[in-house]
């Protein structure tokens, strides 16, 4: 019996959490709602609407990018951040190696690739990507373990002892491991739909980095067919 309850409570703690929908942010905005919305806000982040291109032009992480909003049934799903003007060969690795870098250091983040990715000074981009069809892509989720695991301790520490904590009843246990299922369940959820990539694009020998903050509730999944 304790089991089936323990079972119900997990699934009822899993539905509570997955329907708050925390949503990738840009620039701290919810990449949500509707895209006149979406515009607004990056107006009011300095960025400048650029109404032949549909996208919008600025700076971001020190670099003069274009932004594109992308939709889905009305709904922004994705920010996708490009760079405005392109890099030769030699400049676009050590800018992706930057990023790999930047991101991976960033508590806010959660790196998806094993190690990182970094491209190392000997390898041929351009003829990897013309002969190989090779990507060169870095996948992160948008997570900040640190701020999940003091929340936790906050939330432990505000119905129970440290003395407790050290030693808990067979009760307090049941209830400790719900608490911590929670934490598991944010960074499952964030791995799913608070994903953040980059990439290089080539075009022409001419090469660019194109950022994709992506919301994952939003995006299309077939409900259209």
């Amino acid at each position: 019996m304790r089991k089936v309850f323990s079972i119900a409570l997990l699934l009822a703690l899993s539905v509570a959490v997955l329907a708050q929908k925390d949503v990738t942010k840009f620039l701290g905005i919810p990449v949500d709602g509707t895209k006149w919305e979406m515009k607004q806000k990056l107006i009011n982040k300095g960025f400048t609407y650029n109404r032949r291109d549909d996208v919008f032009e600025g700076e971001f992480n020190g670099s003069d990018v274009k932004v594109a909003i992308v939709t889905n049934n009305n709904k922004v799903w994705r920010i996708l951040v490009t760079d405005a003007t392109p890099s030769r060969e030699g400049d676009i690795r050590i800018r992706f190696n930057n990023l790999c870098r930047q991101f991976s250091k960033n508590g806010k983040y959660l790196t998806l690739n094993a190690d990182g990715y970094y491209i190392s000074e000997d390898e041929d981009i351009s003829y990897e990507i013309s002969v190989n069809n090779k990507r060169y892509e870095a996948s992160y989720a948008q997570v900040d373990s640190a701020a999940i695991r003091k929340q936790l301790k906050e939330k432990l520490l505000k119905k129970y002892t440290q003395e407790q904590l050290d030693n808990p009843t067979e009760q307090e246990q049941t209830e400790i491991e719900l608490l911590k299922y929670e934490e598991v369940l944010t960074v499952l959820d964030a791995i799913q739909n608070k994903k953040v990539w980059f990439m290089i694009q080539e075009y022409y020998g001419k090469y660019y980095i194109a950022i994709f903050y992506d919301n994952g509730f939003n995006k299309a999944d077939g409900e259209d067919l």
